[in-house]
C-alpha cells in the first residue's frame, strides 16, 4: 500500500516597484535604492549575514509595460504535515 504526506505551504511574494518617470523610464538611483533593500530583506529572511554574496537567483528583476521595473523574491513557509 502506498504512503503520502499532506503538507501545507504558503508563499509570500515581495516586492519592491520602481516606478518610470514621465519619459517611460527608471532612475538608476531609484533601482540601486530599491535593490540594496530587497536585498537587505532576503538577507535577514534567509540568515545571510551582509558580506556573503547572494546567489544569482535570489532576487527576481522585471520590467512593467510602463516602463517601470519589480525587484522581488518568494519566500516559502510550510504551515503544517500530516500523514
Amino acid at each position: 500500500m502506498a504512503t503520502h504526506t499532506h503538507r501545507t505551504v504558503t508563499t509570500t511574494r515581495h516586492e519592491w516597484e520602481v516606478p518610470a518617470n514621465p519619459a517611460g523610464n527608471s532612475q538608476i538611483g531609484d533601482f540601486c535604492r530599491a535593490f540594496d533593500a530587497a536585498a537587505t530583506q532576503y538577507r535577514r529572511e534567509h540568515g545571510i549575514h551582509a558580506d556573503d554574496p547572494l546567489s544569482d537567483d535570489a532576487l527576481q528583476v522585471t520590467g512593467q509595460e510602463d516602463g517601470a521595473v519589480v525587484i522581488s523574491y518568494e519566500a516559502r513557509t510550510a504551515l503544517a504535515a500530516s500523514r
